[in-house]
């Protein structure tokens, strides 16, 4: 079954029993790995318990067909549900799993971890229109989203955080659902003690200053301002870094996402700046004079022409054999080399 977006979460906290496979996708890797706990958890409440737990990765099932029905029918010896969780899939466990969805075990679910699966993906496709399996994709999450995630957290330890803070630290995090939670949880320890229940900028500042974070700020700021020489020392520390060209467009597209929302109300009559304070999240107070000047430099048409040009190349960069990570380069110096309207 393919999911929708709206259903996913409701999916991950309480899985359709129909579905005895899962197969948690995507390029948020720290995603994917949350997500599919979750739903593993859902089945057996201890993932480390021996008995009623398989963890295996694809090479082992691969190599052995016919391990992946024998740990699935294997009688749990503390009685119960079993689980069978699987990571580092790929296409290559395609034949195995359909071969097994074929009559699967009613007291075993068996969850997939893999990377990102494209649009061609047979392993997608088959969990996709398998009536007793599911697709649980994991998209790199924008900023909004990250600030509703920090947001809760803060308010399950009893604080509150600022409009700078989340600004800061929503636009910081995007990329890796392990590192944002990583960071975050950094920042609420650096807060233990503290008779300020109020996390500042200052306190992200001192404890969650992350280096990559920093540099996606710079990528799309010196993209949205034309500034070459900036782009490509950001792009080249990021690379350096192994980022996921996926990773890089899809902040590139949360930034000029915003920039078009920016337009929409300035065209609709809005003061520019009362306009750019409101949007969701905030924008850094450190990045509000680029983040204005670039109205001037992308008018609404051209912010389109970018998007739909940032999708195309994120569709090649799934292509086998297509360097993600040139093409991406190529349409951001492109980009940033366009002479302001």
């Amino acid at each position: 079954m393919k999911l929708a977006f709206k259903e996913i979460d409701s999916f991950v906290k309480k899985p359709n029993p129909v579905a005895r496979v899962c197969v948690v996708y995507g390029p948020d890797q720290g995603l994917v790995t949350e997500r599919a706990k979750a739903i593993a958890a859902t089945q057996v409440p201890d993932l480390s318990d021996p008995f009623n737990v398989a963890l295996l990765n694809a090479d082992q099932i691969i190599n052995d067909p016919a391990r992946l029905s024998d740990e699935a029918f294997a009688q749990s010896l503390m009685g119960g549900n079993r689980l069978v969780y699987i990571r580092d899939a790929s296409d290559s466990l395609t034949p195995v799993i359909k071969d097994y969805l074929k009559s699967p075990s009613q007291h075993t679910l068996v969850v997939i971890e893999a990377g990102e699966l494209g649009t061609k993906s047979s392993l997608r496709a088959l969990s996709e229109k398998a009536d007793n399996a599911a697709a649980i994709p994991c998209y790199v999450e924008d900023e909004r989203d990250l600030s509703k995630l920090i947001t809760a957290e803060v308010a399950s330890a009893g604080l509150t955080i600022d409009r700078d803070a989340l600004a800061a630290l929503s636009g910081s995090l995007i990329g890796d659902r392990r590192v944002a939670r990583s960071e975050l949880e950094k920042l609420l320890v650096y807060k233990l003690g503290d008779t300020n229940k109020t996390i500042t900028l200052a306190d992200v500042e001192a404890c969650a200053g992350d280096v990559r974070a920093r540099t996606f700020d710079e990528l799309v700021n010196a993209v949205g301002q034309g500034d070459v020489a900036r782009m490509a020392a950001s792009l080249s520390a990021l690379t350096r870094e192994s980022t996921p060209a996926v990773t890089i467009l899809r902040t590139v597209q949360n930034h000029f996402r915003r920039l078009y929302q920016l337009q929409l109300k300035i065209e609709g009559g809005a003061e520019p700046k009362a306009a750019m304070k409101s949007l969701n999240p905030p924008v850094f107070f450190k990045y509000e004079d680029a983040f204005m000047a670039q109205t001037r430099r992308w008018p609404r048409a051209r912010i389109e022409a970018f998007l739909n040009a940032l999708n195309a190349v994120e569709a090649q960069t799934k292509q086998t054999g297509i360097p993600a990570e040139t093409v991406t380069a190529q349409l951001l110096l492109k980009s940033a080399l366009q002479k302001a309207a």
